[in-house]
Formats: C-alpha cells, sequence, structure tokens
C-alpha cells in the first residue's frame, strides 16, 4: 500500500488522523477503549497497532494501513478496521471539535412524573433539602397536601405529553408520602382506569420514611406492585444522628420494625434502601451490611448530602476520599459476586454498569425538565422532585401545562455545551456535569458543573469501566439483565 506506481496519492490516502479522545483501561488481561460517545470497545492486537502508533503523534492513512499489513492484516481488512475507528471517532482529524452530544429532540415526551402528595412530614431530618437550610421551596401560600383533583389534572398532563410512548411512570413523593395515603390509592385507580382506556401502562414506584406503613398499607403496595425506596442511614446511632422526629427522638426503632413488616407483605417489587451520607455518617460498608444483610434490604444505594459546604452535616474532602475507598471496596465485592453470576445489592454499581452497557451519552445530568417533571400539592410544575414549589424554578402549573420558555430556559442552562471544564473529561457521559439541584445549592446556577465532586466521579467511573471489562471478558451474560435497569 506505501507503493503507488507513480500514481498520485488520492485524498483519502494523504488523510492525516490523530488518537480520538478516549479513556483507555485494562481488564482480565483484555484492553479497552471509553469513547465521548458512551461506547466501550475492546482494543484487539490490530487497533492496538493503530492506536499505540497515534498516541506517538499524528498519522497519515497511508502509513497506518501499511502498518496493519505488516501486522497481517489484508488491505481490505486494514480499510475496513481504520474505517471502523474512524465512524467511531476513535481517530479523528486533528482539528477535530471535541465530541459533544447533541441536543434532544425539541418534542421530547415525558415519560416520567415525580408527583408530591404532600410538602409536610412527621421527621424533622437536619439535612433535609425540603426543609432544611439549603431548601429552595417557597410554599407558602400553598397547599399542604395535593387534593384528587389537582392529581387527575397531573394524571393527564403526564399522558397527553407522553404521547407516542407505550408506558408511564409515577413516583410518589413528599414530605412523607404516606401521610397523604388516601390521595395516591386514589391516584393509582384512576391512572390505571386511564392507561387501560388508551391501551398503554403505567408502573409505580414511592419513596418514604416508613414510620408510617400500616399492613393495610403494605397489601396495597404489594398488590399494586408499588415498588418502594425506604430512607434510612443505617443502624440506630448513624440513622438516629440526623433522622429524628421534631422532639429530638431518634426514628430507627420505628422504621426498622416497618421495614421487616415491608419486606415480609411486600411479595410482587423488591424493597430498596436509600442512604444519605452525612458528615459522621459515612461508615459505607457498615450501613451497608446492616441494611442489607441484617434487615434484608434487596439493594442498597447511597448518596452524599446536597448542601452548601458550610453546613456543619457537610462530608469534606477526606470525608469523601474515605466514602470513596469503601465504594470500592464495595464494588469488588459486587464484581466477584457478578463474575459467579450472583447479584450483590450495591446500588450504586449496578446503576451505573447499567449507563455503561446501555451506553449512555446525556445532553443533560439526568431526565429533570426533559423525560421528567415534578409536581408540587398546588399542581406547579418544577424540573424535577427536589424543586417541587420553588417559585424561582417553576416550568408552570397542571391547569395551564408546561411553560416551553422557561423549560427551553432551564435545558438550554444545563446542557454539557455549556460547561467547558466538562469538554474534556472522559465521564462526562454518564455525569454531564451533575445534578442540577446540587449545583444550584453549591454554585447559584443549575446549569454550573458540580467541580468539587470532578475527582470522584472520575475515580469511580474508572472503577466501573474496569468492572464492566472484567464481567465483559468472565461472564458477558450478566451483563445482558442491565440493558433495561433504571436507575434507582
Amino acid at each position: 500500500m506505501g507503493s503507488t506506481g507513480g500514481l498520485p496519492l488520492t485524498a483519502t490516502e494523504t488523510r492525516i488522523y490523530r488518537l480520538g479522545e478516549n479513556h483507555s483501561f485494562g481488564a482480565s488481561g483484555h484492553r479497552f477503549a471509553y469513547l465521548p460517545s458512551g461506547a466501550i470497545f475492546e482494543v484487539d492486537e490490530a487497533a492496538g497497532e493503530v492506536v499505540d502508533r497515534l498516541r506517538e503523534g499524528d498519522a497519515a492513512h497511508n502509513e497506518l494501513i501499511d502498518r496493519l499489513i505488516t501486522s497481517g492484516l489484508s488491505v481490505a481488512d486494514a480499510e475496513e478496521l481504520l474505517g471502523e475507528l474512524r465512524q467511531a471517532r476513535a481517530v479523528v482529524a486533528p482539528d477535530a471539535p471535541p465530541d459533544i452530544v447533541a441536543d434532544p429532540p425539541a418534542d421530547f415526551p415525558l415519560q416520567s412524573m415525580v408527583m408530591n402528595l404532600t410538602n409536610q412530614c412527621n421527621l424533622s431530618c437536619t439535612y433535609c433539602y425540603e426543609f432544611g437550610e439549603d431548601k429552595v421551596a417557597t410554599p407558602e401560600g400553598k397547599p399542604k397536601f395535593m387534593d384528587l383533583e389537582t392529581a387527575k389534572r397531573s394524571v393527564e398532563m403526564l399522558l397527553e405529553q407522553s404521547d407516542g410512548r407505550p408506558g408511564i411512570h409515577i413516583t410518589f413523593f413528599g414530605g412523607e408520602t404516606l401521610m397523604n395515603f388516601p390521595l395516591l390509592k386514589n391516584v393509582v385507580e384512576y391512572a390505571n382506569m386511564r392507561v387501560t382506556q388508551q391501551g398503554r401502562t403505567v408502573d409505580y414506584s414511592l419513596t418514604t420514611n416508613a414510620t408510617l406503613l400500616t399492613p393495610e398499607i403494605v397489601q396495597f403496595l404489594s398488590d399494586n406492585r408499588i415498588g418502594v425506596t425506604v430512607s434510612m442511614d443505617g443502624p440506630p446511632e448513624l440513622h438516629d444522628k440526623l433522622r429524628v422526629f421534631s422532639n429530638g427522638k431518634g426514628s430507627y426503632d420505628i422504621v426498622a420494625a416497618k421495614v421487616k413488616m415491608l419486606i415480609a407483605g411486600h411479595k410482587t417489587r423488591p424493597i430498596v434502601a436509600r442512604v444519605t451520607l452525612t458528615a459522621g455518617v459515612t461508615d459505607v460498608i457498615r450501613i451497608y451490611r446492616h441494611l442489607k444483610e441484617e434487615l434484608g434490604f434487596h439493594e442498597v444505594g447511597f448518596a452524599p448530602v446536597t448542601t452548601a459546604p458550610d453546613r456543619l452535616y457537610a462530608i469534606g474532602e477526606s470525608g469523601m476520599d474515605g466514602v470513596l475507598a469503601q465504594f470500592k471496596e464495595l464494588s469488588q465485592e459486587w464484581q466477584s459476586y457478578a463474575i459467579r453470576g450472583e447479584m450483590h445489592g450495591f446500588t450504586n454499581v449496578s446503576d451505573t454498569i447499567a449507563e455503561l452497557i446501555q451506553g449512555v451519552n446525556k445532553s443533560h445530568p439526568c431526565g429533570a425538565g426533559l423525560g421528567l417533571v415534578g409536581v408540587g400539592p398546588s399542581g406547579d410544575i418544577a424540573p424535577c422532585h427536589r424543586f417541587v414549589d420553588s417559585d424561582q424554578h417553576a416550568l408552570g402549573n397542571v391547569t395551564t401545562g408546561i411553560d416551553r420558555e422557561k423549560q427551553s430556559a432551564f435545558l438550554n442552562r444545563g446542557h454539557i455545551r455549556g460547561k467547558y471544564d466538562c469538554h474534556t473529561c472522559f465521564a462526562r457521559p454518564l455525569c454531564a456535569g451533575g445534578c442540577h439541584h446540587e449545583a444550584f445549592v453549591r454554585y447559584g446556577d443549575t446549569g454550573h458543573a458540580n467541580l468539587h465532586f470532578c475527582d470522584w466521579i472520575r475515580d469511580w467511573t474508572d472503577t466501573c469501566l474496569h468492572i464492566y471489562g472484567s464481567l465483559a471478558a468472565e461472564n458477558p451474560g450478566f451483563l445482558l439483565q442491565f440493558a433495561e435497569r433504571k436507575a434507582t
């Protein structure tokens, strides 16, 4: 291929390439690359020849083809491989711009709604983003409990704005969701009737502190296949640090008893726990062991508290380093289980692996204001449940519909194209700059990249990529079950 017999070289033959942006990693003796598109491919020996040459600097098309022919490929196979690498943007022109995901369609339909049945709660958790020092809600003068008419309008809006989707999802939220359980029952009955009329489906979930559960409520949740996430922060001395009643008394004893009843009585969906990590509540492994192995939760997921950095319950940098070390320890357990074909129960790994296998490449950190909205007791529409009842972030009302200008402004502000610090970060397909609410609390701007989490996110993404690679090499069939998993 190097000799042209005196003929002039074509434009293709003289084309110059550089190595495209990628994150290289190895696992179980195999070599992989993670691309800004969200794709992961195994770098075989032939592709490795191209990658290794381009690591040394730019190279011409002909030089790379010659190198592949020398390594044993035919001319046709060499051209095909280089074409595949170009298409994947593993190799690009020297002046190629960053690979930033495009806008979602302008008519992107809703799929999910978080229905805040009440803004009231029977606990007084110190770190609560709805009632604590970092709250953005402005509920004054608005109803404390959603009524049936507002709930029905909310369902109708979701059905109308999800046109074309075969199924919708409703998450019940609060405050404490079960303080308005009669309305929840009515909504389920109404939504079931309406989707049946339209030949569609509806799936439900709720988040609760579990204190108000009764056998009758558990039976209803089971009968209607309603997924349940319990907010619980570990064993008594950790859970009771901040998850307290208004008189300061810890809630653990009540919650633990209710959880056991819930797990025993809810037969149709697995029960999961969500842990909020705060200063002094960062013993991840101990919390996981207690909730998973002692109380019997199906899965346990962890999230650092959303807070301004000067709050007493904020986790400092050293604390987050300790959290990451424990995450890695649990992730190795997860990997060992998975190679044996068993589920482990550490949600943070499961959710990330699901996004990796689905090839997620986010324009925005999450579905807030895009495929998902939150609705408050007043019927005000918010980008998600964390912004419910905030006048500053309202996107309309269920009586008048979504304000498209406000929705567009929110989404434009949160798009990764405006987060220039993210444009060279290999983790951006999964992160896209981080939670809008976290950004607002920290920086006063929903579109600001969460720069305080960058190193942490990169390290965690790399950890999960290594797990993905190990499974792809040793038990690829196990990965298939994550192809349609949604993050909890």
